[in-house]
């Protein structure tokens, strides 16, 4: 039907005959000539209409915005002075010999270049797909997934798809259950992500495995997360830590160099979860903030201001400042605004010191707490952290979760508001995370990041005896605060397996019930291996410096895990709920639709 694409017409091309597809971007009346901005899937093409081409200037009279048309034409040069160098055809335009009409359209709810309230855009989502800015992202999400699976594939691994119903886990999130109409009151649940799958696949001899898996996971949303998303899966055998960082490296340096032309810097550097959190309050650390938090706690541990000295010489507690550059500008307002964070946060409240003179001690200082601690004191924190004349510090004291979590926040905070984050592109790898965490609520074990990462121990006996000062072979991968993605050296001995089972306070039946069939296979032998996973959805989010992640999805859902567009999740009519062998409860739901 057509010959050339809108980007494809240009000089070559003059008064040669050639055909063209699209839509009516744009119609103008100019003296009696009709100019039409026509669009395709690759830009825009101005076509002229002359009237004295009676029929199809008739016909080129009744388009309107969002027509589907086939145009019959021969380019010709644009008048000088006309030319439009933003478009690949911008130095020609093309006149109309023939013209028809393929679909007609309605008034389109919005136009392109409105502010349209995002639920409104859901609700129409396919004419929004037909925008620069969605078709931008959508092309670079297929540029990007085809590079990966280039790269991966020229590296040898193979695509291996999983199942996507499979059986319940626990791996953190609720899952999304099928039920069985086959199997009466059974269930499948759709994968929140391919973790024992891939393994198995090692197991197998299948050496390098990937998959652009889709996942799924039943929790609350926000801008960066999806109830059902991509993610990129990749498994390794005979390989170590090192192995999987640097072939990450390289396929980000693909990406970012292919893409946007840019060349990040290689190797990226590394630092251990521990230190992550000690300098910036955070596993996923943005290292365009240009400070950071410093611990004072040997500086103030005999400082006599109980509310520094004691968390300072507690186990498991500290005190930490973080001093903030005189640019911020903080007024007295931004000051009681970051109190009430820290608040929130669980602090008692948000000392802070006001340095108008580093050099006068006595009197170039302003804070309520100077009166509570020695002059020397405060010049040596001073000191420490590098205060200059307008800076403020901050402080917190307590527990050092506490502690990482007011000044990691307030730093974030800071720097966005204030617009203190410097650079474009900050990688960083942040590797030795704990094996196990304390659930606040239930106050059992449970893994950072799942019971199949390898320890890092002396002696198998300690995960029983000291199981919280485990770390583990893991890594993930931060680009300006926000995780891509993480990953792991795992498990591939049966006896390491069932202890890390145990601190998590499973018993064998559980384990069988749970994992049997991991376990199972796990006897018959099993490679070193580890891999990484990474939300593709959050990486094109970042590459195209999109606001949500709503935006580099065709269809996405809403926060409320809603399609707009069809209506999903919708009522399901009695006599399919009833092949199922399932009842709805009815004092809960009021949603059953009678048949």
């Amino acid at each position: 039907m057509r010959t050339h694409y809108s980007s494809e017409v240009n000089e070559s091309l003059v008064d040669k005959e050639i055909i063209v597809c699209g839509w009516v971007n744009k119609v103008r009346d100019h003296g009696g000539v009709i100019f039409i901005d026509l669009r395709d899937i690759k830009g825009l093409l101005q076509v002229v209409v002359n009237p004295d081409n009676k029929q199809f200037f008739k016909i080129a009279e009744s388009v309107r915005n969002e027509y589907i048309i086939s145009i019959v034409g021969k380019p010709r040069l644009r008048p000088a002075g006309s030319e439009n160098l933003k478009l690949d055809s911008g130095k020609v335009e093309v006149v109309v010999n023939e013209m028809t009409i393929l679909s007609k359209a309605e008034t389109p709810p919005f136009q392109f270049d409105d502010n349209v309230n995002e639920d409104i855009r859901l609700k129409y989502r396919v004419h929004d797909l037909k925008s620069e800015k969605m078709q931008k992202n959508i092309i670079i999400r297929n540029d990007i997934t085809n590079l990966i699976r280039n790269y991966l594939s020229s590296n040898n691994f193979l695509e291996i798809e999983t199942p996507i119903l499979t059986k319940a886990t626990p791996e953190g999130a609720r899952d999304y259950l099928v039920p069985s109409r086959i199997n009466k009151g059974m269930f499948y649940a759709l994968p929140q992500s391919p973790q024992l799958f891939k393994q198995m696949l090692m197991m197998a001899g299948y050496e390098k495995y990937f998959q652009i898996a889709k996942c799924f996971r039943d929790e609350d949303l926000r801008a960066d997360r999806q109830p059902e998303f991509t993610q990129l899966d990749i498994e390794m055998s005979f390989i170590n830590q090192k192995d999987i960082i640097d072939l990450i490296e390289k396929l980000f340096f693909e990406i970012f160099y292919k893409v946007l032309n840019i060349k990040i810097s290689l190797p990226i550097k590394q630092i251990s979860y521990a230190e992550s959190m000690n300098r910036f309050g955070s596993d996923r650390p943005d290292l365009r903030i240009p400070f950071e938090i410093k611990t004072i706690s040997e500086i103030v541990e005999d400082c006599g201001f109980n509310v520094f000295s004691e968390p300072a010489s507690k186990p498991g507690h500290k005190v930490s400042a973080l001093c903030i550059p005189s640019k911020a500008n903080l007024s007295r307002k931004d000051i009681d605004e970051y109190t009430e964070y820290a608040i929130s946060k669980g602090s008692q409240g948000l000392a802070y010191i006001k340095c108008n003179n580093t050099k006068d001690l006595k009197d170039g200082l302003q804070s309520p707490i100077l009166k509570f601690i020695d002059i020397k004191v405060i010049g040596n924190i001073l000191e420490y952290v590098g205060a200059s004349d307008g800076d403020i510090i901050f402080f917190s004291a307590g527990t050092s979760n506490l502690a990482n979590e007011v000044l990691g926040g307030l730093r974030e905070k800071i720097a966005h508001e204030k617009n203190l984050v410097t650079g474009d592109w900050e990688f960083v790898w942040v590797t030795d995370f704990p094996m196990f965490e304390r659930d606040l609520e239930t106050k059992k074990l449970k893994c950072l990041h799942h019971p199949f990462t390898m320890p890092i121990y002396k002696n198998i006996d300690d995960i029983e005896k000291n199981p919280e000062s485990i770390l583990s072979h893991s890594y993930d991968l931060v680009l300006n605060g926000t995780e891509l993605g993480g990953g792991s050296i795992r498990i591939n001995d049966k006896d390491i397996q069932n202890e890390i089972f145990k601190a998590l306070d499973l018993d064998q039946n559980e384990i069988n019930e749970k994992f049997g069939f991991f376990t199972n296979a796990l006897k018959f032998g099993c490679p070193p291996h580890g891999g990484i996973a990474f939300g593709l959805d959050r990486i094109i989010m970042l590459i195209t410096k999109s606001l949500s992640i709503r935006d580099v999805i065709a269809f996405p859902k809403t926060q409320t895990a809603s399609c707009f567009l069809t209506s999903a999740p919708s009522i399901i009519d009695k006599n399919q709920i009833k092949d199922l062998g399932i009842k709805i409860d009815k004092k809960n739901n009021d949603n059953e639709k009678d048949t």
